[in-house]
């Protein structure tokens, strides 16, 4: 309930209707009406803005940061120091391990899309070749990350959780493998997205559709991606494939290219998989998350033809 603000308008879910204390819909205007809701066990809403006192907290957000200068870090601080001490730690349980390596990927991310310089994505790597270190030796941790995998409207939780889980069935594929450079896997897997940083943040946010002259500017993101990692010299082939590859699909539908089946690299492929599924899985402007299920589900029945059957197969396979 953290995320709700005074003001909205809220629409309950369809569950809710029936529910002897609550309304379906209502205008909350103080704290303890928050409060009431939790107490009721409720633990998503739908918001009309157009019936609220304000404009969409997400478009007031943007706003107010495209009204002034990005934040620029320094080179040393992308990569959390927590990162570096909990990865040498021998002691540390699995489960805090992991909570605390989502944390400090989040925080790494954030800083990075915030001033993606040549120097920034040179350290964020580095930083990156230690998650993926983590996630190849250590199972007990990979376990436990994919299980705490949370989700919001942020580009840097996308890629986040996109790492984690592209990872994750690259390590299921791979099997030990040498043939692949893993580490440089796990970073083009985070920087999927990078290409975002230049796509206006209220067509990131947007919660209506987007028009097609949007569409076609986001469309564009693994292009401009791509032409940040070549700009700061950190292009290898890897990265390149999944950051302009990670939309196409096999059915030819996807871009930027509209590459078909095994025209996509296996990287990409595996990539995609992972990046629709935390898409349909998170939150977003415009629709509502589905739970772990729902999302493979929808996956298999209405978008099959845009994946490898046995790579899906595999990846339904991480969460039995």
């Amino acid at each position: 309930m953290n995320d709700l603000r005074i003001g909205m308008h809220i629409v309950l879910p369809t569950s809710w209707f029936k529910h002897p204390f609550l309304k379906n819909q209502f205008r909350l205007s103080s704290e303890k009406e928050i409060e009431k809701l939790s107490k009721c066990g409720v633990t998503s809403v739908q918001v009309d803005f157009s019936k609220s006192h304000f404009q969409s907290p997400d478009r007031k957000t943007d706003e107010i940061n495209e009204s002034r200068p990005p934040k620029k870090w320094k080179p040393q601080d992308i990569v959390p120091h927590e990162l570096i001490q909990v990865m040498t730690s021998k002691s540390i349980a699995p489960e805090k391990k992991a909570a605390v390596v989502k944390k400090t990927s989040l925080v790494l991310m954030q800083r990075l899309l915030q001033d993606p310089s040549a120097q920034n994505i040179r350290e964020a790597k580095k930083g990156i070749f230690k998650v993926v270190d983590c996630i190849i030796s250590e199972d007990d941790t990979s376990h436990c990350l994919l299980n705490i995998t949370n989700h919001d409207l942020y580009t840097y939780t996308h890629s986040v959780n996109v790492g984690f889980l592209s990872l994750l069935l690259a390590k299921k594929i791979f099997n030990g493998s040498q043939d692949h450079n893993i580490r440089e896997l796990g970073a083009g897997f985070f920087l999927h997205d990078l290409g975002k940083v230049r796509v206006n943040s209220t067509i990131i946010n947007k919660p209506g559709k987007l028009t097609e002259n949007e569409m076609e500017i986001v469309r564009r993101h693994p292009i401009e991606g791509a032409k940040i990692l070549a700009d700061s010299k950190q292009l290898n082939e890897e990265s390149k494939i999944i950051v302009m590859e990670h939309h196409e699909r096999a059915d030819g539908s996807g871009y930027p290219n509209g590459l078909k089946r095994d025209a996509i690299h296996l990287y990409a492929r595996i990539c995609s998989i992972a990046d629709v599924y935390d898409a349909l899985h998170s939150e977003r402007p415009y629709k509502e998350r589905l739970n772990p299920f729902d999302s493979l589900k929808v996956m298999r029945d209405q978008m099959m033809s845009h994946f490898q059957r046995d790579l899906f197969e595999k990846f339904v396979m991480l969460f039995v």
